[in-house]
């Protein structure tokens, strides 16, 4: 594949973080808003959300969920009541103390998550093991007022699902959590074609709050990690706290088992990172705005528009009609190479180049965003073609990742070994742990990575890195 560059974009070995910054904001995904943190998502970028919502909103449904909304502000002794909740989110909350002019009785906040406002409504709903599950699901926005922002990965506000279960047993909410993590696995490897590991948090990682914390994690181009969705399984922690009780089938009063579960606009930056190369974009096809990019390419003497853009509309709406998202560039005041590495650095899977010979021979060029291949394919076979690239584009691109990944994963089995890859070469380091929270702490201080998750399934024995006392491989990283 030939190695391409933007000149709009600065190469990822020079700087990666003003890579990402480029790719976001020259490819029209987002721009900065007036409050620190707050980004506008451009219609380019907003529609690569729509298509994931989309996706995301039906998996969500067929696990039996519904969506509902809830209040944007909370009540400062709702949010309170669980402490352990209020004490991980407190530093992060936007608080409103005036309302029309007037300073207002209680505080309230701008939702940071929707435990205590979903959480005290159920509450009111549930009264009989009849009532449950409660299968919910949120889309909606939320605030965090982060010191340190960075577009899509980590902003003040950001868009995102939230749902938010009751069960009867443990062992039902626990099933529920798990289920939830697979939904988001599947989503990030089949639509974003963005592998990921999942796992459990430790103690010190989980959701504040919550019993037990899931995770799915991705490694991003540069070796960091990135936290892309959570599952929570908040035992009985907040039904203490909001007072939900029910009836069970012995009419005994009982408390219901809760989770909560969510991801967010954050995907999108993960996917800019997995994907990205120097010349911009790489969007996989099941979520870029246009799978197809149609460039008329006008003759050498005459109007693009007599002959060439009359036939360019036609093929448009026969791939339309094919089921493809196709964009037609009718922009008459750039040349077609400028189109060309235009719509490359937005990341739009094939460009279709139709020129006065294709025509003639009733045919058009197919050019591949990930590896710049270039064919010829006659206008009647095109949307079939094209179906057949999309979808070969959609799985290489997993597999590259997935390669990518696995060579930025190294096991080790000393803290000096550990230390020396973390500090060359960064990515998933396995390793030993005893399962204590000081040592966690100790390697965090020391080397700036965490433990991303302790892997699901057999635990694989390992002494500890640190003490070498018995312990158990876990996935360290350093992490956005």
């Amino acid at each position: 594949m030939e190695e391409r560059v933007s000149k709009e974009i600065t190469p990822k070995a020079k700087d990666y973080s003003q890579w990402y910054l480029d790719v976001v904001l020259k490819t029209d995904m987002a721009d900065y808003g007036p409050v620190r943190g707050c980004m506008i998502i451009k219609p380019y970028g907003y529609a690569v959300w729509e298509h994931m919502q989309r996706d995301m909103d039906r998996r969500i449904k067929e696990t039996g969920h519904v969506n509902a909304y809830f209040p944007l502000f909370i009540p400062r002794s709702l949010l309170e009541r669980e402490k352990d909740h209020v004490k991980g989110f407190s530093p992060e909350c936007a608080w409103v103390t005036i309302g029309g002019g007037d300073d207002l009785e209680e505080a309230l906040a701008v939702r940071p998550t929707s435990e205590a406002i979903i959480c005290s409504t159920y509450a009111k709903w549930v009264r009989s093991w009849r009532d449950l599950p409660v299968l919910i699901n949120q889309w909606a926005n939320v605030v965090r007022w982060e010191k340190v922002t960075r577009p899509f990965l980590r902003t003040t506000e950001f868009l995102w699902q939230e749902g938010h279960t009751l069960h009867e047993t443990e062992a039902e909410a626990e099933a529920e959590t798990l289920k939830m993590l697979e939904v988001y696995r599947a989503f990030s490897e089949e639509i974003l074609a963005m592998p990921v590991i999942h796992g459990r948090k430790t103690e010190s990682e989980k959701f504040a709050g919550a019993l037990r914390t899931y995770a799915i994690e991705a490694l991003m181009g540069d070796g960091r990690a990135l936290q892309a969705g959570t599952s929570h399984n908040l035992g009985q922690h907040f039904a203490d706290a909001y007072g939900i009780e029910f009836l069970d089938r012995t009419q005994q009063r009982a408390k219901p088992w809760s989770t909560s579960w969510g991801s967010s606009t954050r995907l999108i930056g993960g996917m800019i990172m997995s994907h990205g190369d120097d010349a911009g974009l790489v969007l996989p096809p099941r979520v870029a705005p246009h799978q197809v990019v149609i460039v008329p390419i006008p003759p050498k003497q005459g109007d693009v528009g007599e002959v060439v853009l009359p036939k360019a509309r036609e093929v448009q709406a026969m791939l339309r009609g094919a089921g493809l998202r196709v964009h037609l560039d009718e922009r008459d005041q750039f040349q077609p190479g400028y189109k060309y590495a235009d719509w490359e650095m937005r990341g739009v899977p094939v460009r279709l180049e139709l020129g006065p010979k294709d025509i003639e021979k009733d045919s058009c060029v197919l050019v591949r965003r990930d590896k710049r291949g270039k064919e010829f394919v006659p206008l009647a076979g095109t949307a079939a073609r094209l179906h057949e690239l999309l979808d070969s584009i959609q799985k290489e691109l997993l597999e590259a990742a997935r390669a990518r990944v696995a060579a930025s994963t190294t096991r080790v089995s000393s803290y000096d070994e550990f230390k020396q890859v973390m500090a060359d070469k960064r990515g998933y380091i396995l390793a030993g742990w005893n399962g204590d929270a000081a040592i966690e702490a100790r390697i965090k201080e020391e080397t700036k990575a965490t433990i991303r998750v302790i892997p699901m399934g057999e635990p694989v024995e390992a002494p500890c890195i640190v003490t070498g006392q018995k312990g158990r491989e876990v996935v360290f990283a350093q992490a956005y």
